[in-house]
Order: C-alpha cells, then sequence, then structure tokens
C-alpha cells in the first residue's frame, strides 16, 4: 500500500507546544484586565491558602484564582453571589486548556442578581414567620419509617442508605425527583406533598421522617431549593423535615424553613435513627443494672428484717419505758399542783399585804409618821445645825488659839492685833445674830399687821354666806339670804331684810346702831364701806 503523502507544509507542533504559545499569545494581548462579574462557586480559601472560584455574568464565565499573598492582602473578601470587579491578569492553565483571570484586586460592585432574589426572597418569608423557631417539629427518636426526595441516580441515595443500614435499618422509601434543572422546584414540591398526603395505615406507610437531599454545586445548581413552591412546601409539610442541601457552607431557603438542617446528607441520616448497636448496649447494661439493683433491694431488705427482729425487744422492755415516763409525769404533776398552789397563797398574801397598806388607818398612819418624821428630822437638822456651827466656831477658836501660840514669837502688837481681830470677829457674829432677829421680829410684825383680824379689831366685820364665801358688796345678798358675820371677839348669824336706804348712815359720824352689829347686819352696807378684800 502507497505511502500517503502531506497534504500541508504547516510545523508538526505538540500539545505543549501548542499550549504555550496560546499561553504567550493570551497574556501578550490581554495583560491587565478589570472584569465585573458575581462570584460563584466560592468554598472559601484551599488548604493551600489559595481561592479558587468564577466569575459570570448572563452570557459566560471565566475561572478566577487568587494566590495565598494576594489573599492575604484583598480588602473585600470574595462571597457567593457578590457582584464584584476583579482587577488581574489574564493567562492559561495548559493542564486543562483552559483560560482564567489571577485576580490581584478586587472591590465590590453591588449585590448580584441571584443573590439579591434570594434576599428579597428570605425578608418576604421570614416575614411571614415561616422560619421562626416555634414552628419547628422534633424528630422522632426511632422512626420506623424515613422518606428520602432527592435523585436515584446520585451518590447521595447511596450514602443514605448506607449510613442508615450501618446505624439503625429501617424502611425508606425513595421519591426520585430531578435535582436541578428547570422542573426539580415543581418535582420537589410535589414529592413533599404526595409524602404528607399518604394514608397512615395504607398500603404505601407514611414516613415519618423526611429527608431532603442533595450534592453540592453552585448558587445556580441549587437554586431549585430556594424557589418560593419548595419552601412553602416544607413549611406546609406535617412530617418533620430534615434538609440536606449541598455542602457546610451552602444555604438555602428551605434550610431555613426545615425543622432540622444536617451539614451533608450523611448527616442527616444520622440525625434521622440512633445507632442500634449503642442502643442494644444501653439496654443491656440497663437490664444489668435493673437486676443488680433488684438483688441489692432485696439483700438489703432482708439484711434490714434480720436486724429488726433482733433489735425488737420484749413487751416488759417496750412497757418500761411509757411506765417510768407515766411514774415522772405524775410526780411531776403533783409538784407542779403544790407549787401552782404555793405561788397563787403568796400571790394572795402579797395582795392582802397591799390591800392592808393603801386601807384609810394605815395611810392617816403613814402621813402622822412621815409628819412626825419631818419634825424630828427638823429638830435633827437644827441641832446638827446649832452643834456645826458650835464645832466651826471651836476650830476656828482652836486655830486662833494655836495661830497665837505658834507666833509666841511675834511682838505684843502682833498679839493685839490678833486679839483685836478676834473680838472683831465675835462682834460681826454677834451683830449677823441680831440683824437675823431683827428682820425675824419685823416680818411678824409686818405679818400682823397685814393680818385681816387687826381690821376686826377696829370695828369692822367680815360678811359671809351660808357656805363661808365672803360677799364683797350689798348686791350679791339676797332678800332673806342667811349671812355669818364675824367680828374680832367671835362670828354670828343673821338673815338679810334688802337694801337700806343711803342717807340712814353717815360714814362720818357714829350710827346710832353701832352698838348692835347684828342688827346693823341686817341693813345694806352702804357705798362708802367698801369691801374687805
Amino acid at each position: 500500500m502507497a505511502e500517503s503523502s502531506p497534504t500541508t507544509n504547516a510545523p508538526e507542533l505538540s500539545v505543549t507546544e501548542l499550549s504555550s504559545a496560546l499561553k504567550r499569545t493570551i497574556e501578550d494581548r490581554f495583560g491587565y484586565v478589570r472584569v465585573r462579574g458575581e462570584v460563584s462557586n466560592y468554598r472559601g480559601p484551599h488548604s493551600s491558602g489559595h481561592a479558587y472560584f468564577s466569575l459570570k455574568d448572563q452570557g459566560a464565565r471565566i475561572d478566577a484564582v487568587v494566590w495565598k499573598g494576594v489573599f492575604a492582602r484583598l480588602r473585600v473578601r470574595p462571597e457567593e453571589g457578590m457582584e464584584v470587579i476583579a482587577t488581574g491578569k489574564i493567562t492559561t492553565f495548559p493542564g486543562k486548556s483552559a483560560y482564567q483571570i489571577v485576580i490581584e484586586a478586587m472591590e465590590p460592585a453591588g449585590i448580584g442578581a441571584l443573590m439579591a432574589l434570594l434576599e428579597a426572597r428570605r425578608v418576604k418569608l421570614a416575614a411571614e414567620g415561616l422560619f421562626d423557631a416555634g414552628r419547628k417539629q422534633l424528630l422522632p427518636y426511632l422512626p420506623s419509617v424515613i422518606g428520602v426526595v432527592t435523585s436515584p441516580t446520585g451518590a447521595v441515595i447511596r450514602d443514605i442508605l448506607h449510613r442508615l443500614a450501618d446505624r439503625f435499618p429501617v424502611h425508606v422509601l425513595v421519591w426520585p425527583v430531578r435535582v436541578q434543572g428547570e422542573t426539580s422546584a415543581a418535582e420537589v414540591a410535589n414529592a413533599i406533598a404526595g409524602f404528607n398526603a399518604l394514608e397512615p395505615d395504607g398500603a404505601i406507610p407514611r414516613p415519618d421522617v423526611l429527608i431532603i437531599a442533595r450534592g453540592g454545586g453552585s448558587l445556580e445548581d441549587l437554586w431549585s431549593f430556594n424557589e418560593e413552591i419548595v419552601a412553602r412546601a416544607a413549611a406546609e409539610s406535617l412530617i418533620p423535615l430534615v434538609s440536606a442541601i449541598g455542602h457546610e457552607t451552602d444555604w438555602t431557603l428551605i434550610d431555613h424553613i426545615a425543622d432540622v438542617r444536617a451539614p451533608t446528607p450523611t448527616a442527616a441520616a444520622e440525625l434521622s435513627v440512633p445507632v442500634r448497636a449503642e442502643l442494644l448496649a444501653n439496654l443491656a447494661d440497663l437490664d444489668a443494672r435493673r437486676r443488680g439493683a433488684i438483688l441489692r433491694v432485696a439483700e438489703r431488705a432482708r439484711a434490714s428484717l434480720r436486724a429488726s427482729a433482733r433489735a425488737l425487744p420484749s413487751g416488759e422492755a417496750i412497757l418500761a419505758v411509757p411506765r417510768q415516763r407515766l411514774d415522772r409525769a405524775s410526780a411531776a404533776l403533783a409538784a407542779s399542783a403544790r407549787a401552782g398552789f404555793d405561788r397563787r397563797a403568796i400571790a394572795l398574801e402579797r395582795l392582802s399585804r397591799r390591800l392592808v397598806a393603801r386601807s384609810p388607818q394605815a395611810l392617816l398612819a403613814s402621813a402622822v409618821a412621815r409628819q412626825k418624821g419631818a419634825a424630828r428630822s427638823f429638830a435633827r437638822a437644827v441641832a446638827l445645825d446649832r452643834e456645826r456651827r458650835r464645832e466651826q466656831l471651836a476650830r476656828v477658836a482652836a486655830r486662833l488659839t494655836a495661830a497665837l501660840a505658834a507666833r509666841s514669837r511675834f511682838d505684843v502688837q502682833q498679839l493685839a492685833r490678833t486679839a483685836q481681830a478676834q473680838i472683831r470677829l465675835r462682834r460681826a457674829l454677834q451683830g449677823a445674830i441680831t440683824q437675823r432677829r431683827a428682820r425675824l421680829a419685823a416680818a411678824a410684825q409686818f405679818l400682823n399687821a397685814v393680818s385681816y383680824r387687826n381690821v376686826l379689831k377696829r370695828g369692822f366685820a367680815l360678811v359671809r354666806d351660808g357656805e363661808g364665801t365672803p360677799l364683797r358688796n350689798a348686791a350679791a345678798i339676797g332678800a332673806g339670804q342667811p349671812i355669818r358675820i364675824e367680828f374680832a371677839d367671835g362670828e354670828v348669824t343673821a338673815t338679810a331684810h334688802g337694801r337700806a336706804r343711803p342717807d340712814s348712815i353717815n360714814p362720818l359720824t357714829k350710827s346710832p346702831t353701832a352698838s348692835r352689829p347684828a342688827k346693823a347686819a341686817k341693813r345694806e352696807p352702804s357705798g362708802g364701806q367698801g369691801s374687805l378684800f
């Protein structure tokens, strides 16, 4: 067979050479560019420190990478759905025959369209109360049937079934749905409503728990679970619902509404059922503890019964202590009764003595005794005062005598002065005594002078009514009123007959009836007489 000849004279290039040429061409043509797009498929920095994600808009998408050193200097860190303006260099990655932008600077350009729509839906559903913690249901501890809404061909259902078989094998019902695409949201919502429509005792058992699961992906891949129809179907579900959408960093609207959110589908299976081996071990441990507790209780009861039997006293021993208490109580009662009678007798004696002390005879005797005591005290005080003064004079005389004896060496003039001082002292003492006697006599004379009895001696009389009240004027005496008239030598009684004529008595001349005071008292006194008080 003849060898075919080449149809062109173009040189042959290896794949590496072609990739390198393309790399140089792209880098030389574009160099540094500024690209505006929405951050997509961002999972945070890699373990190496570099960050890998994509920038997209309505018509295209470009891979992006931020090296570790640049990522640490970024003022704005990338976030899923954030619209940014990235500045960097366009290059190629020969290992994948793909081009990418190596970002060196980044600044925010606004929230992306999908994120804005997602935020609007989240605010709307939150305002309706679909995210409230009070609406969430508790998962059953040991469900008998678990319903799973996911793709039947993906790795998610295999992970869930494998994890359930390892922990606690239960009956699993799978409702196959598309987890991505235009019809995905409606299929998921219909699956949730279909599981809730099953009868508990029907041919197909109704699940006790629902698991909505999907693997990881970008925001666009998970968008079906952000649709309002799916969120409202999850909110209306009467079966407790566990959401396991994407990876741990992925959040969708159904995650906020679900009763429990699991970070991964495997974690959703773990949250739905307990570990069967652990339950069996706990049951065996509880059974062993129960048996041991029953044996210990029975043994303690036997020991307590034996101890009670040994400690149980005889009938005489039981009655001995109550008998002694009765005897002591009887003796104490008799002693208490005697003591009570004695206390009452003593109290009665005290009351009688107090009553005797409060009698009129006792009070009078006490007053007389106090008066006599006061008289004796006064006499003793006078005698003591007199004695004290004598002692003072004696001490003064003794001091003077001692002073004279001590000053015997003084001249005669000093002795004379001392004698004269003694004489003056005696004279002063006698003068003070004489002066006080004169004052006492003057006071007695003054008292005698102002006494109303001296006025009676001069011919006046004191008129009182029948009760002894002094009458100061004639107007106070009525006709027929009994009166008492006191003279200097005695008192007489009379009866008033009325007022006398003013000219019948002349205060400047002696009345013809002055020698008869009893009759004159019957007349009304004139205005010139005046009152004795």
